[in-house]
């Protein structure tokens, strides 16, 4: 069987280099091409040796390698204009971008179909992050206060994180929680966002990768649940897992609970 094909758009970031070894370790999938956001020559050199076309126009890498699956490490308005661009050659295509709002989804959607190819958009690849959404929506039912805490390094671009927004849209489209308002504000914004009750607080600083905490309150108790990535290695078993899931999934997939049937 021929191994998958693979184009990583955004391939010099972070997240793009630990996918760029990770696909490089697998022998089902073949890594193709690669694109960059700024000039960086025409070869990117793999891990394993050899070279691969490197562009900062994913018309071109997709004109000159034909891949299979786009892996998008971007942001979410590069995404918007590049999942078009894929859809456009029949390329299924991995969303890792942080965001994406819901009508961003609905033009997934249709694309998805108008083109008969897979998309699949994850919040976030840790498999231990899914299981903490998991465990909050099965506690959400007994609570009436719910606070969203995240933390992330001081380059992230948006606040909060896709992740805790996936998290309080999991738990707020359920229910309108309780959100006190304090009589007087000192420092507006103290409380944090909100959304349908759910508090969501965001912090960025160095020496930070990828925390989420959900703390639950009630009278004379509270439950906090936390994640934790430490490395960004942690993303990748679910990143190869939605490259191999999406050459069969033929329409939009969202959350990567979802890829793994939980």
């Amino acid at each position: 069987m021929a191994p998958i094909k693979v184009v990583i758009h955004g391939a010099t970031g972070r997240m793009g280099t630990e996918t760029v070894n990770a696909v490089c370790r697998e022998e089902d999938l073949s890594l193709v091409g690669a694109t960059c956001g700024r000039e960086r020559g025409n070869t990117l050199t793999l891990p394993t040796g050899g070279e691969i076309p490197l562009s900062n126009s994913l018309e071109e890498v997709l004109a000159e390698t034909g891949p299979d699956v786009v892996v998008d490490f971007t942001s979410a308005a590069v995404c918007r204009e590049s999942v078009a661009v894929a859809a456009s050659r029949s390329c299924n295509i991995v969303v890792g971008v942080s965001g994406l709002v819901d009508e961003d989804l609905q033009r997934l959607d249709a694309l998805a179909c108008d083109s008969n190819i897979g998309i699949i958009v994850a919040p976030n690849f840790a498999l231990g992050a899914v299981v903490l959404k998991k465990l909050v929506e099965q506690a959400a039912p007994y609570f009436d206060y719910v606070d969203i805490v995240e933390a992330h390094h001081e380059a992230k671009i948006d606040a909060p994180s896709g992740f805790a927004y996936a998290l309080a849209q999991a738990i707020g489209n359920e229910k309108q929680f309780t959100r006190n308002y304090p009589e007087k504000e000192t420092l507006e914004g103290t409380r944090g966002g909100e959304y349908n009750g759910v508090s969501i607080h965001s912090m960025r600083m160095p020496g930070r990768s990828a925390h989420h905490e959900v703390i639950f309150g009630a009278a004379g108790q509270t439950v906090s649940i936390r994640h934790d990535t430490l490395t960004r290695d942690c993303y990748m078993p679910g990143v190869i897992r939605c490259i191999r899931e999406v050459v069969n999934k033929p329409g939009l997939v969202v959350g990567l609970e979802n890829v793994l049937g939980l």
